[in-house]
């Protein structure tokens, strides 16, 4: 009888999840996040200024010597107390069993207009520096659609934006790290100074240290993106398209600002490009972010019958366009999230705030997503993108398909995580070859057809074609891989030497270990080969 209950439950919740989240989740994430802000800002206001950098890093290196003059049986590996709801990975990696340190901080230090770099500290988010640089003329070289994201996170992790078809991966854009090793010292790590540090702490996730600062490249802006909406039809005709504006046939097409493409199926695509623009009388301005406003994957497929359009942006608002629908996940929580009805009565509650959703979720909820959803950014070489879209069809059929284009740069063999792209791929008479993102995200084809998916198999197969081509994985979603595999995919030959140079040995964890699945990806596979 128990059974019988929990299963029924479980039935209506997954078959009523909209108004589940509608009802409790979305006002329980918006009082949420009005604590977490009116926290913030008395953190803010009380206890943090760009004066006192230097004696809060103090204070974190006090807190790593003291766990240095700890026996060694005592010792539990170090990680920041930062709590995992807070993070935007979607793994939750067991703090509970390190040494955890307290590296709150959330200044904007300096901005150096002349030598166009801002120096920040780790917990500044996307959201609070295009709120301080957009208005002063500015904007970070990448800057990430996801308003909660920490510049601090990318630094370690990594990521991309439309621009980077232009500057490359994220961590192209530091200019220098702050650090406090595992000893409690504290070193500066740029192209000049420490440069083997330099080369290594993106795609580390901090297993090699605690980052206190970090100095970025910032672009001069205009304050609107005049945006064109392209829509092409046919598989061929639409990978052409992004291969050409991209950049991948060379430095002599002129490029856009910014270049993104969404795949609604596998013959019909929308191409966007955005280049910085004044007001122009001539053009519309959307503010597109507003609470009523149709969700902006869904506004952009509306382009595949209206046809090509036209249109102003302010800067801040294209920036985090996808913040509102967080991409399209939303929509596989609330299904009649985009109605009009909706959007003007309850689209302000949107998004659901990241941190809430994984505050409120428990080992059992964890493991029903897991096996129900796909969330996932790859990087792929822009040359195999029609084998890429089969494959995610064949694995996942699920759609839309987000593609950001990206460079990634040859730096040499020993140069950090990333492998050198492959040499057929490199633009003739450069130094880098183009990748794109592949966002995968939702609930897979099958799954929604209660079909027949087994999702380890499926994420397994993803990652053994991305390492067959070349790609890698953006390391915040879950990764299927074993050990072996992942040191296939990423080049772990400079990472481990720095790890025994700079003192991260014993005293962090391993980037393999900090990044796998908390959960047993393997059991569940074996789990669903028996069904």
């Amino acid at each position: 009888m128990t059974g019988t209950w929990k299963e029924s439950l479980v039935n209506f919740l997954e078959n009523n999840r909209g108004l589940v989240i509608l009802f409790f989740c979305l006002p329980a994430s918006f009082i949420f996040n009005l604590f977490l802000s009116i926290r913030n800002k008395i953190h803010r206001t009380l206890f943090s200024s760009p004066e006192l950098h230097d004696k809060r890093v103090h204070k974190i290196q006090s807190q790593v010597r003291l766990w240095n003059k700890l026996p060694n049986d005592r010792r539990k590996l170090l990680c920041t107390s930062r709590p995992n709801w807070l993070s935007l990975s979607t793994t939750f990696y067991r703090k509970d069993l390190c040494h955890r340190i307290n590296v709150d901080l959330f200044d904007i230090l300096n901005l150096d207009e002349r030598n166009l770099t801002v120096r920040v500290e780790p917990m500044v988010t996307v959201g609070d520096i295009t709120k301080f640089l957009i208005p002063r003329g500015y904007t970070l070289a990448v800057t990430l659609e996801i308003a909660d994201a920490t510049l601090g996170g990318l630094a370690m992790g990594t990521g991309m934006t439309t621009h980077s078809h232009k500057v490359g991966l994220y961590h192209e854009t530091v200019v220098s790290y702050e650090v406090v090793l595992g000893d409690g010292s504290f070193i500066q790590a740029s192209k000049d100074e420490n440069s083997d540090l330099f080369r290594a702490l993106p795609w580390s996730h901090g297993s090699l240290g605690f980052l206190v600062a970090l100095t970025l490249k910032i672009i001069k802006v205009k304050p609107f993106i005049k945006m064109t909406y392209l829509p092409v039809r046919g598989e061929k005709q639409y990978c052409e398209m992004i291969r050409l504006l991209s950049g991948d046939l060379g430095e002599d097409y002129p490029l856009s600002d910014y270049v993104e493409a969404t795949i609604f199926s596998r013959n019909e695509a929308v191409i966007m490009t955005g280049d910085y623009a004044d007001l122009d009388s001539a053009l519309p301005v959307n503010h597109l972010t507003r609470w009523y406003k149709p969700w902006f994957y869904k506004y952009t497929e509306s382009f595949l019958k209206k046809g090509k359009h036209v249109e102003l942006i302010p800067l801040q608002e294209y920036l985090l366009r996808h913040n509102r629908c967080i991409f399209w996940v939303v929509e596989s929580m609330i299904p009649f999230g985009n109605n009009f009805l909706f959007r003007l009565l309850f689209g302000w509650l949107l998004p659901p705030k990241p941190a809430f959703l994984k505050f409120t979720t428990t080992p059992g909820i964890r493991a029903f997503t897991f096996t129900k959803q796909v969330f996932q950014d790859i990087v792929l070489p822009i040359r195999k993108l029609e084998d890429q879209i089969a494959t995610s069809e064949k694995l996942f059929d699920a759609y839309p398909l987000l593609v950001y284009p990206c460079r990634v740069y040859n730096h040499g063999d020993n140069s950090g995580q990333i492998k050198p792209p492959p040499k057929e791929y490199l633009v003739e008479g450069t130094n880098y070859a183009m990748y794109n993102d592949l966002g995968i995200y939702g609930v897979p084809g099958f799954v929604k057809r209660k079909e027949k998916y087994n999702p380890v198999t499926a994420m397994r197969a993803m990652e053994k074609f991305t390492r067959d081509v070349g790609g890698f994985s953006f390391l915040y979603a879950d990764i299927f891989m074993t050990r072996k595999e992942f040191e296939e995919m990423f080049d772990l030959g400079l990472y481990e030497k720095v790890r025994k140079k700079y003192k991260a040995e014993g005293a962090f964890p391993h980037l393999y270990d900090k990044v796998k699945p908390e959960i047993d990806v393997f059991e569940i596979g074996r789990r669903y080969e028996i069904k």
